[in-house]
């Protein structure tokens, strides 16, 4: 009995002396990562980039006492301070007079709440350039802006969609009525589910965190939501003009996760128009400025030319993930 028990023993120990020295087993390497991320990846990237609570201020904002530092970078300050509204250039292909109506975006991707024309906005645009490999020299260049303009169009699913090619409505029976309230004017607006309860819990926290915005309740109502394809075709084949900066042929309101904020309007002007002036003006409005600072939270990313426009990231376009 002695015997066989040793015996057992060197079997047992043979047994794991050949699978502890045998070679580890191959793994198959792990396909490519794709350049576009997932939908619900994209939402989780935005819910931690820390959105900036409170709206960045104005250019013409009296500059605090803790965005006049670092001093070194007075003469990138000067720069902005004047290009912010002087500057004349074609960033989205016609003609512009200043940056300023991007300032509120820009402010939020350099995480800085100072004016264009403080030594702390240069401070922290400067960071942003440096991590972007661009000339680190806190001045809002040309190319500068074009990096940004890029990264914001990259946070849209629909943008990542389009390089597939126009993509196909959901059924009209899978979508969600908004309330009559949550339409500007009253109108019948019509979402994905999903899309329309993050639309509420987002106008909800900012009508608790904006007095503001709890007393004007026109603020933040849906004006576009989801268009059906024929529709927007048979607009363009009446009214012209589709395929431009401000008419898409193919929209993102197919999708059902699109949709358009009403945050007022120049005077003269309509909640959509395109002009500068009224866009402008909208860039200026506290709501615009708080949509821009907390958006992200509830997983909404905009259309940087047209304020009124976002869109929920936290569903594909081709469907839930």
């Amino acid at each position: 009995m002695r015997t066989l028990t040793i015996v057992a023993a060197f079997a047992i120990l043979a047994v794991f002396l050949a699978v502890a020295l045998s070679p580890p087993s191959r793994k198959a390497a792990p396909p490519p990562v794709a350049e576009t991320p997932a939908a619900t990846e994209v939402v989780e990237q935005l819910a931690g980039a820390a959105p900036v609570l409170r709206p960045s201020l104005p250019p013409d904002a009296i500059v605090p006492a803790d965005c006049a530092d670092p001093v070194a970078l007075s003469a990138a300050a000067v720069d902005n301070a004047a290009s912010v509204t002087g500057r004349e250039w074609s960033p989205w292909g016609r003609p512009e007079l200043g940056w300023e109506i991007y300032a509120p975006l820009v402010g939020q991707e350099i995480s800085s709440t100072c004016p264009p024309s403080s030594q702390a906005f240069a401070a922290a645009l400067a960071r942003w350039q440096g991590a972007h490999r661009l000339d680190a020299n806190g001045v809002m260049t040309a190319p500068t802006f074009e990096a940004m303009r890029v990264t914001w169009l990259r946070r849209r699913p629909f943008v990542a969609a389009m390089a597939k090619g126009c993509p196909p409505a959901p059924p009209e029976t899978s979508l969600a009525a908004a309330d009559k309230a949550e339409g500007y004017s009253g109108k019948a607006i019509s979402l994905r589910p999903a899309a329309l309860a993050a639309y509420r819990s987002m106008v909800a926290a900012a009508r608790m965190e904006v007095p503001e915005l709890a007393a004007d309740h026109r603020l933040l109502t849906i004006f576009s939501g989801y268009r059906a394809p024929a529709d927007d075709e048979a607009r363009c084949d009446k009214d012209g003009g589709c395929g431009t900066l401000t008419r898409a042929r193919c929209s993102a309101h197919r999708t059902g996760l699109a949709m358009d904020l009403y945050l007022g309007e120049a005077p003269g002007s309509r909640p959509e128009s395109s002009e500068d002036g009224n866009r402008l003006f909208q860039s200026r409005s506290l709501a615009y400025r708080w949509l821009v600072a907390n958006g992200m939270r509830f997983g909404f990313v905009s259309y940087p030319f047209e304020p009124w426009h976002w869109e929920w990231a936290g569903e594909s376009v081709e469907g839930t993930r």
